[in-house]
């Protein structure tokens, strides 16, 4: 039974404590300050393995418990949404149990590392959203007012029949060849390397943006560095190494073609070894009737080009997206001055929120990470059969 205390406070439970824990701690605490909700988000828990770094992440964001087991929290009585923000090996384990526990869940991506473990989820989360229990993959771009407007230009029409979609990703962060090898460079933690870290988020993106899928993809994957050094300390994105050396089982980068089910012609890129680029997203698509472009460097811009006006007028023109009328702007800063990296994940919180006090379904769902695994999982295929063209496998298949 919901008491007092629960009808007012919709109490999280996070799983993790690192890079992807600090922000989601942060988006929750702050999303009641800045926008209205029927309840207010309170961290009531965290659980990480490292009770010593739990404790401290705990006293950091004013959090008044720590467990060092998940399923402490899953079963917890006070908690009401789990948030997982752990590596993709976890994700398929603690979203199902919490969704069986009537929990809503809210799960960092990739969705989880395989296809199979990805079903599995979405059928939890349907069988659970028959109890009124919703589910969030977390996509976090999606929030970021520059892409939700480029979809609204689509949506609106303002492109006409889409002809091109091309994305690419880049980082650097791995490109030292010394750097250690960190979880997120071993298959059976994460699932894949630059393909589902930075890869997925553009695969999402262009299905948000367009409401196209990918039908059939060609890839080619490449690991550049075979060997590193293992960690003695890691945390984030940041390491340091220790003694002796291990195999990394993932790709350093990924690069793939593909045909929508809308017929446009797509391109993606991803990789962690573009030197100079730390977090560069780019991302253009071309229509009968006009283009977009985005590119994460400048993220409170998006150009936009409108090719039914006379050619002596027409060109891209920047779009400073920080107006009231533009997605979730008006809740924050008078016009010009700008949203960070960290208002998407506020977005994401305020989304889940509201879908759990029986607004707007939550997006992206675990059916769209479903389809972004089956789309990686394709690329996978392709790139160990020669770039063979490989067709996305359907849902459930």
């Amino acid at each position: 039974m919901t008491d007092a205390k629960s009808a007012q406070t919709l109490r999280i439970g996070l799983i993790g404590y690192s890079f992807m824990g600090s922000i989601h701690a942060a988006a929750w605490q702050s999303a009641p300050k800045f926008f209205d909700l029927a309840a207010r988000p309170e961290i009531v828990a965290v659980s990480g393995r490292d009770g010593t770094r739990a404790g401290e992440f705990a006293t950091r964001f004013g959090i008044g418990r720590v467990e060092t087991d998940w399923r402490r929290l899953v079963e917890a009585d006070d908690v009401d949404v789990i948030d997982i923000c752990v590596p993709g090996d976890l994700h398929a384990p603690i979203a199902i149990a919490a969704l069986e526990a009537g929990k809503h869940v809210l799960c960092e991506k990739p969705l989880a590392n395989t296809p199979e473990e990805a079903a599995a989820m979405v059928a939890a989360a349907r069988a659970a959203a028959d109890r009124g229990v919703k589910s969030m993959v977390g996509y976090s771009y999606r929030g970021t007012p520059a892409i939700a407007y480029a979809r609204r230009l689509v949506e609106d029409g303002r492109l006409g029949q889409i002809r091109h979609i091309r994305a690419r990703y880049l980082q650097d962060w791995i490109a030292d060849p010394d750097f250690p090898l960190v979880w997120r460079l071993q298959r059976e933690r994460a699932g894949s390397g630059a393909l589902g870290d930075i890869g997925a988020h553009l695969v999402d993106m262009a299905a948000f943006v367009t409401g196209q899928h990918l039908a059939e993809v060609s890839a080619l994957t490449e690991t550049f560095v075979k060997q590193r050094p293992l960690p003695e300390a890691s945390g984030g994105l940041a390491a340091t190494a220790g003694a002796g050396s291990g195999e990394v089982t993932v790709d350093d980068a990924a690069l793939f073609t593909g045909r929508t089910d809308g017929g446009a012609l797509a391109s993606f890129e991803a990789t962690r070894f573009a030197a100079g680029r730390k977090n560069a997203i780019q991302f253009e698509v071309n229509g009968s009737a006009g283009s977009v472009y985005f590119d994460f460097e400048n993220l409170n811009e998006l150009w936009f080009h409108d090719h039914t006006l006379p050619a002596a007028e027409a060109g891209f023109r920047r779009i400073h997206v920080t107006e009231p009328d533009h997605p979730y702007v008006d809740a924050w800063w008078p016009p010009g001055h700008g949203l960070g990296y960290d208002h998407a994940f506020v977005h994401q919180a305020v989304g889940f929120a509201r879908a759990i006090a029986g607004g707007p379904t939550a997006a992206p769902s675990f059916g769209d990470g479903d389809y972004v695994q089956r789309v990686l999982a394709a690329v996978e295929a392709s790139a160990a059969d020669d770039s063979r063209l490989t067709p996305v496998p359907a849902a459930g298949a």
